[in-house]
């Protein structure tokens, strides 16, 4: 919201040596956030005055356009007195006219110094301005012309134009509609200086309604409680807008359009209530508000032709549907050029029903924000007077005497609340007499009864109706400054909890592996799951659509981390690094088949059951793991050649955290999207079989299409699952000061024999004496025939107890032989 300080002041007597700083800082202390101060006149310097156009000669250039060839008056300005030649490009402006120049020395905004040059074969000798050159708007449709009676050649042009008067620009809550207009922030100033006086702008006496007022029916009474009704007849269509209101519109971020629309939005922004006004000559019949019908459908002021629903609020007559209640008006009685007779629209609507409505049909429009927040419903009648007033003496219009009020206004609730609670919550010492004369201060209606206080909001605040609403009141007027530093005195904690415990243990392994941390967007869209080649059946195509989504490429929520880690990966080698290994932790989501959520009233607290059905319908949000590994893993020197990161590496992460939470994992051969096929492994608990997650070399085309090197990898693993197989105390390596018995054995076995199968029962059939088992050679060749592979392990044996024996050895050995020969079919080389 940006506020003028000169319109402020006219509403509210501050002090005269009060600066613009010094009220934003009061204001800011009330709730009406500080977001800029502007002062045009420190954007723009040297002579900026007021010239009579004398002569315009029209000139064709080689370039096809035409410029006009200006002698301008501007007095003594440029310290000779006689008139200035300015070479013009704009063609809105006649001899006669008085317009704005800026004159050798100036500086325009952008700092663009002004000075005699020689363009179109003259000396231009400054420059006659348009709105956009001094910064007063963002689009330049020719140069200003300014009033007759707006000054003599030569004044200074900074007053004429207003650029002496600073704005304000506020941040308002959703909840303060209130102070989107000018009545409301001039509301808040008399709060801000005690004894100020206020004058209320919407306070002017307004004719009663008769039976002469265009016919109104309201359908829908409670989306639109009340509507009020003026005409104006006898309009000038080819009236110009007063500069007053268009300078006002322009420094509150509104471009003027017309006399008929500048007047709504002026009314709009001065008292808060926004005003439609209708072509009365393309009424048909009575005006009718209702809800609309499926199927219907309106083309509204921005051209766009819209389907409606069931839940919007309605403005017909007999043609049909004629306007978006409180929203926007329609292009079938739209104001044009050649509109004589005005209506005059003045209505309160639901602020739930405008919300929505709004965000159905993506409008966002001034009058939309304020009707969904909630206006004062008491100021219709003296809205709608006060744009046929301005209609009136501005356009040549004559006010109709019939009046329209169709409908009352809504009664207003009652706040009870003991009168020491703002004290009890703001911790400041608030007496039951400050409390009451703070709520008086904001406009509220109080009573007093013992120890509670009964309190009415004013009309113009309709977010006020909680207890503590009536606490923020309260401890806004004394002064959140007020409120005292006391730290609190914290309770004995308990600690971590175990899945804080482990789930910071897990990051430290990662990160001593080599792995960095990153956060991304839990979002994804059908694009990142193509791109992973996942088929059409796969579980994590089933996604949680997003209500809102940031943006509607990634209208979801994730079911995989890997989209944003492997995003983030290619963008980090796209940026020169030699090598990237990543990890993110977040909750992905899978949707159940239970319904949608059960909505409560707040009311009351939901009881066990509602909350429990209420959790049954949460998707399912597992704690996942996400690992990539990309380019570099070992950088080559004069030490030796380094390696690229490979599916091993993968694995080995997976390991190494299992090692660290004891966790027992099983590994074998899977085929995944977005894995490679023949390079994926499934991990589980060895104990329970449960999966925890993947890992191995991404596919090729995976590769591709996120911008990676080939042979990356990458692990996803359920950490929630991990977590939960954990150990509650992981065992310490067991030493013994014995010496390590060493055997070498090779097996030959089928081809599709896994290592992991093979592991396992070596490490079975040797018992407790095998201290450590490793793959050191595999083998595939003519030696073993087709279909058939040579896997050979080296096996460590120790007792914690004594020396083994060469015979306790061979037997360890044997029997694990043993049970490979019986478990897989393997044969000894």
């Amino acid at each position: 919201m940006k506020a003028p300080v000169s319109w402020i002041r006219e509403y509210v007597d501050l002090p005269a040596d009060v600066t613009t700083e010094a009220l934003a800082a009061r204001l800011t202390a009330l709730g009406l956030k500080l977001e800029a101060i502007e002062s045009p006149r420190e954007t723009i310097t040297g002579p900026l005055v007021v010239g009579r156009v004398l002569t315009m000669e029209p000139e064709p250039q080689k370039n096809g356009k035409t410029i006009n060839w200006c002698t301008v008056d501007v007095a003594d300005a440029n310290g000779t007195g006689d008139p200035q030649g300015i070479v013009c490009g704009a063609h809105n402006f006649a001899v006669g006219d008085l317009v704005v120049c800026v004159l050798p020395g100036g500086v325009l905004p952008g700092n663009f110094a002004i000075s005699a040059r020689k363009t179109y074969g003259h000396v231009s000798a400054g420059m006659i301005c348009s709105a956009a050159e001094l910064g007063l708007s963002g689009e330049a449709d020719g140069i200003i012309v300014l009033p007759p009676d707006a000054g003599e050649p030569g004044d200074d042009a900074f007053a004429v134009l207003g650029l002496d008067d600073e704005v304000i620009e506020f941040e308002i809550n959703p909840d303060r509609a209130y102070a989107l207009s000018l009545r409301g922030v001039a509301r808040e100033a008399a709060l801000a200086y005690e004894g100020a006086r206020f004058t209320d702008p919407a306070d002017r006496s307004t004719p009663a309604s008769n039976a002469d007022g265009y016919p109104v029916v309201l359908d829908d009474p409670e989306g639109c409680p009340l509507f009020v009704a003026r005409l104006v007849s006898g309009f000038d269509p080819t009236a110009t807008t007063p500069d007053f209101i268009a300078r006002r519109l322009t420094q509150a971020g509104m471009r003027p359009i017309s006399l008929a629309v500048d007047v709504t939005n002026y009314v709009m922004l001065e008292i808060g209530r926004p005003i439609h006004g209708y072509d009365a000559d393309k009424l048909t019949g009575p005006i009718r508000v209702r809800r609309a019908a499926a199927g219907e459908r309106l083309t509204t002021l921005d051209g766009t032709d819209r389907a409606l629903e069931t839940g919007d609020l309605v403005v017909t007559d007999d043609s049909g549907i004629i306007g978006l209640g409180g929203v926007m008006g329609g292009e079938p009685t739209e104001i044009s050029a050649t509109t004589t007779r005005v209506l005059v629209e003045s209505a309160h609507w639901d602020a739930t029903s405008m919300f929505r409505t709004g965000k159905r049909h993506k409008i966002s429009s001034e009058a939309g924000k304020r009707n969904e927040r909630g206006v004062d419903p008491v100021v219709c009648e003296a809205a709608a007077d006060r744009v046929v007033e301005l209609l009136t003496t501005y356009g040549g219009g004559v006010a109709e005497p019939g009046v329209t009020v169709v409908g009352s206004v809504p009664s207003a609730v009652a706040i009870t609340a003991p009168v020491d609670l703002p004290a009890r919550i703001s911790g400041m010492p608030i007496s039951a007499e400050a409390a009451v004369a703070a709520l008086e201060a904001v406009g509220c209606t109080v009573t007093r009864e013992k120890d509670d206080l009964t309190a009415i909001a004013p009309t113009w605040r309709p977010d006020l109706d909680d207890p503590y609403d009536l606490v923020e009141e309260v401890a806004r007027i004394v002064g959140y400054d007020q409120v005292p530093s006391v730290l609190p005195t914290p309770g004995a904690g308990r600690g971590l909890t175990r899945g804080q415990r482990l789930r910071r243990r897990i990051g430290r392994t990662l990160a001593g592996a080599g792995c960095v941390e990153v956060i991304s967007f839990p979002f994804v869209g059908t694009a990142a799951l193509d791109q992973l080649g996942l088929p059409a059946d796969d579980r994590r195509r089933s996604a949680v659509r997003l209500a809102n989504p940031l943006s509607s490429e990634e209208p979801f929520y994730t079911t995989t981390l890997l989209p944003g880690l492997l995003r983030t990966t290619a963008r980090n080698l796209g940026r020169g690094a030699p090598g990237v290994a990543l990890f993110e932790t977040g909750s992905v989501a899978f949707p159940g088949d239970r319904g949608p959520a059960p909505i409560y009233g707040v009311d009351r607290r939901p009881s066990d059951d509602e909350l429990a059905r209420l959790m049954d319908a949460v998707p399912h949000q597992p704690l996942h793991l996400a690992v990539v590994l990309a380019g570099e893993r070992e950088r080559g020197g004069w030490w030796g050649t380094g390696r690229d990161a490979a599916w091993s590496d993968a694995l080995g992460v997976v390991r190494r955290l299992a090692a660290e939470l004891a966790v027992e994992i099983e590994v074998r051969n899977a085929a995944l999207a977005p894995w490679h096929p023949g390079r994926c492994a499934q991990v589980t608990v060895a104990e329970t079989g449960a999966v925890l997650g993947h890992a191995g070399e991404l596919h090729p085309k995976v590769c591709q299409a996120f911008g990676l090197p080939p042979r990356s990898a990458a692990v996803e693993i359920d950490l929630d699952a991990l977590i939960a197989a954990a150990r509650a105390v992981v065992p310490g390596p067991r030493f013994s000061t014995f010496p390590q018995a060493k055997e070498d054995v090779a097996l030959l076995v089928d081809a599709d024999v896994t290592v992991a199968q093979l592991e396992d029962a070596l490490r079975d059939g040797a018992g407790d004496l095998l201290e450590s088992i490793r793959l050191f050679d595999v083998y595939t060749g003519e030696q073993v025939g087709a279909g058939r592979k040579s896997l050979a392990f080296a096996l460590r044996f120790r007792a914690p107890d004594r020396t083994l024996t060469e015979e306790e050895t061979g037997a360890a050995r044997d029997a694990a032989v043993a049970a490979a020969v019986e478990r897989l079919g393997a044969a000894q080389r």
